[in-house]
C-alpha cells in the first residue's frame, strides 16, 4: 500500500500522435541514465492496425486493463502553439499495492550521480535536473527539513518546490527503481500515483503498453521519451513539468 505521512503540515504546489498504420516500422533510440552510465535502448514500434507494440529485446507487451476510480482533472495549459495540451485527461487513483509488479533493477545510492545529458536540456523548467545531486541523511534530518514525506513500495520521498525526490537514507533499506526528480502537480499526488496516471496517459496515446504499475523504469521512459519527441520537447525520458503540462495533469 503507498502511505502518505505529511510530518510538519506539508505545503502545496496532449497530444494525440499517430504512428503509420500500413505495417511500417519506426524506430527511435532513447538515453537513460542509470548511476553514471549511460544506457542506449532502442524502441521499436509496428504499428500495423491490430498488432502488438514491441521493444527490441523486451519482447510483447500487452496493454493492462487497470481499475482505478476517476476524478476529472481539466485544466486548460497554454504551452506554445506547437504543443497539443490533452484538456481532457481523468486523474486516477490506482491500487499499486506494496510491492511493483514488475522485475525492476534497484537503483543504489551514488553521491556521485548526476542525470545524464540533463545540461543540454534547454529551458528553466529542467534546471531542476541539472542540479540533482542525491543526498544521503537518517530519518531525524529528514524530518527537520522537510516538511512532508510519502513513502512509495517501502521507500520514502521529500516534496520540494514541486517534485519528489528519493529521500535516501531515511530507510536505509528501501528500494528505489529509478533516482531523480519527479514532478508532481501538487504534493497530494505521490510519486507512484504520479508516474501511474502518466503511463495510462501515454497509454491511451498509444505510446506505452506496459503495466500500469507506478514505477518510473524503462519502457515507461523509452514511452515517455517517445512522446515528448513527437511533442517538440526535450526528450528527458522523465517526469518533468512541460511533459505533464501537455498531457493535462498540471
Amino acid at each position: 500500500m503507498v502511505q502518505q505521512q505529511p510530518i510538519k503540515g506539508g505545503s502545496s504546489t496532449g497530444g494525440n500522435a499517430k504512428f503509420s498504420t500500413q505495417g511500417t516500422t519506426t524506430t527511435r533510440a532513447a538515453k537513460f541514465s542509470t548511476q553514471g552510465t549511460t544506457t542506449t535502448r532502442a524502441a521499436k514500434f509496428h504499428t500495423q492496425t491490430g498488432t502488438s507494440r514491441t521493444y527490441q529485446g523486451g519482447g510483447n507487451l500487452p496493454a493492462v486493463q487497470s481499475t482505478a476510480k476517476g476524478t476529472t482533472f481539466n485544466k486548460t495549459t497554454t504551452f506554445n502553439k506547437n504543443v497539443t495540451v490533452n484538456k481532457n485527461f481523468k486523474v486516477q487513483h490506482f491500487n499499486l499495492g506494496n510491492q511493483p509488479r514488475g522485475n525492476y533493477q534497484v537503483v543504489k545510492f551514488n553521491q556521485n550521480f548526476t542525470i545524464a545529458g540533463a545540461n543540454h536540456w534547454k529551458g528553466a523548467k529542467y534546471q531542476v535536473f541539472v542540479n540533482y545531486h542525491p543526498q544521503w541523511h537518517d530519518e531525524g534530518w529528514w524530518r527537520s527539513h522537510h516538511d512532508r514525506i510519502t513513502f512509495v513500495f517501502g521507500a520514502p520521498y521529500y516534496w520540494d518546490s514541486g517534485y519528489w525526490y528519493p529521500a535516501w537514507g531515511y530507510n536505509p533499506g528501501a528500494s528505489y527503481y529509478y533516482d531523480g526528480p519527479i514532478y508532481a502537480s501538487n504534493p497530494e499526488m505521490d510519486p507512484g500515483q504520479t508516474v501511474a496516471n502518466v503511463q495510462a496517459a501515454l497509454q491511451e496515446q498509444g505510446y506505452y503498453q506496459g503495466e500500469v504499475d507506478g514505477v518510473l523504469g524503462p519502457q515507461t521512459r523509452a514511452a515517455l521519451a517517445e512522446y515528448q519527441s513527437a511533442q517538440g520537447l526535450e526528450p528527458t525520458g522523465t517526469v518533468d513539468e512541460p511533459t505533464l503540462e501537455t498531457l493535462g495533469m498540471v
